[in-house]
C-alpha cells in the first residue's frame, strides 16, 4: 500500500438527514489541508448506483487508490460489492440511519472525525457475508424483515428519516399479518425443514448483541449467525419485538438459531408473504418449487434472488482502511 493513496470517493446524495453539497464541502477542505490526491464521484439518483459505483472502483484500482463509500449501510454495500471482486482497498464515511458496519469497526459518525480516521487508517481484513454471490456486510433476510424494510422507507419518505421513525414503522409492520415461509435448509449435507415468519442471517456483531443474541460471537469466528422466528400471532410477534428490544431475544421460545459457514435454503412448496402475488415473482419452474426468484433485503437494499438461496462466508476478506485500536491489536 502507498503511504499516501488517492482516494475516490462514492457519495450518496440521498443517505442520511447530511445535505449532500455540505458532505462534499467537508470532505473537500479535509482532502486540500491533508495534499491527498482525491476524486469525487456523485450518485445522482438509483438508476446511477451500479454505474458510478463500478467506474470509481475501477478508477481506484487503476491508480492503486482507496475506493470510500460515503453514505448509509446500503450505499456502503453496494461499493463493497464491487470492490471486494477488485481487491480493491476501500474506506467508509458512514452517514445512514443506524451504520451498523461503522459503529462496529469505530468509524466516527461525524464526518470530521471519520476523514481523521480515514487518512490515518491503515488496510484491516473484514469478514464479508454472501448471498448467491451477492454482498452483505451486516444481515441478509427473506420473509418480514424485507417487508419491514420497504414499510419503513415508505415512512421515512413521509416523515423523514430518523431511529424513531424507523421504530415505528416496524412495530406498525408488526401489526399487520404475515403468513409463514417453508423452508429447507441443508448444512454439512444435512437437511432440516423449517416453518417460520422471517430468516435473518446476521454478519454484525453490534446488531447481533444489540438483540441479544448469542450467537454475535460467532462473527467473530469466521461465521454467520442465522435467527428464524416461528410462526407466531401478532401479539407474540410484538412479544419478541420487545425482547429484542431490551436485549434478550437469544431467550425466547419462538426464535431458533445457530451459526454457520454455508447454508442452503430453498422454499418447500408454497412461499408467500403479506402480499402473495407479489412476493416470489414469476416460478421458472412449475414442477420445481427450488427455482423460484424471492425476494431478499442485503443491507437495508431490496432484490429479487433466483432460489435456492446460498448464503456463505466470502473467501476472501474486505480490505477495509480504519484507523487502529488496542481492540484491534488484541
Amino acid at each position: 500500500m502507498h503511504p499516501n493513496p488517492a482516494l475516490f470517493f462514492v457519495i450518496n446524495g440521498g443517505s442520511g438527514s447530511s445535505d449532500s453539497s455540505a458532505t462534499r464541502q467537508t470532505i473537500e477542505s479535509a482532502m486540500r489541508s491533508a495534499g491527498r490526491t482525491y476524486r469525487m464521484f456523485v450518485i445522482d439518483g438509483p438508476n446511477d448506483v451500479d454505474s458510478t459505483v463500478k467506474q470509481a472502483v475501477e478508477t481506484a484500482s487503476t491508480e492503486n487508490g482507496v475506493v470510500v463509500a460515503v453514505g448509509g449501510d446500503g450505499t456502503i454495500n453496494a461499493v463493497a460489492n464491487t470492490a471486494l471482486g477488485s481487491r480493491c482497498l476501500f474506506g467508509a464515511l458512514p452517514q445512514g440511519t443506524f451504520n451498523y458496519f461503522g459503529r462496529t469497526h469505530g468509524i466516527p459518525e461525524d464526518l470530521q472525525r471519520a476523514l481523521d480516521d480515514l487518512l490515518q487508517g491503515e488496510p484491516s481484513p473484514v469478514q464479508v457475508g454472501l448471498v448467491n454471490d451477492r454482498v452483505f456486510l451486516v444481515n441478509a433476510s427473506v420473509g418480514l424483515y424485507p417487508e419491514l424494510l420497504e414499510d419503513r422507507e415508505a415512512f421515512k419518505q413521509r416523515y423523514g428519516r430518523s431511529r424513531l421513525v424507523a421504530l415505528w414503522s416496524a412495530f406498525v409492520t408488526a401489526l399487520d399479518h404475515h403468513r409463514s415461509l417453508d423452508l429447507v435448509l441443508e448444512q454439512d449435507g444435512e437437511r432440516a425443514h423449517l416453518r417460520s415468519t422471517t430468516l435473518f442471517i446476521g454478519n454484525n456483531r453490534l446488531q447481533l448483541e444489540q438483540v441479544g443474541m448469542r450467537e454475535a460471537e460467532a462473527v467473530k469466528q469466521d461465521q454467520l449467525a442465522a435467527i428464524a422466528v416461528n410462526h407466531v400471532g401478532t401479539l407474540a410477534m410484538l412479544w419478541l419485538a420487545a425482547r429484542g428490544a431490551l436485549g434478550r431475544l437469544g431467550d425466547a421460545d419462538n426464535v431458533t438459531s445457530f451459526s454457520f459457514r454455508s447454508l442452503t435454503v430453498s422454499p418447500s412448496g408454497k412461499f408467500l408473504g403479506k402480499h402473495s402475488s407479489h412476493q416470489t415473482g414469476p416460478a421458472t419452474s412449475k414442477d420445481n418449487p427450488r427455482k423460484r426468484r424471492i425476494k431478499v433485503a442485503a443491507d437495508g437494499e431490496i432484490m429479487w434472488l433466483q432460489s435456492p438461496l446460498e448464503f456463505r462466508v466470502a473467501p476472501e476478506p474486505l480490505l477495509l482502511i480504519k484507523r487502529r485500536t488496542e481492540v484491534d491489536a488484541a
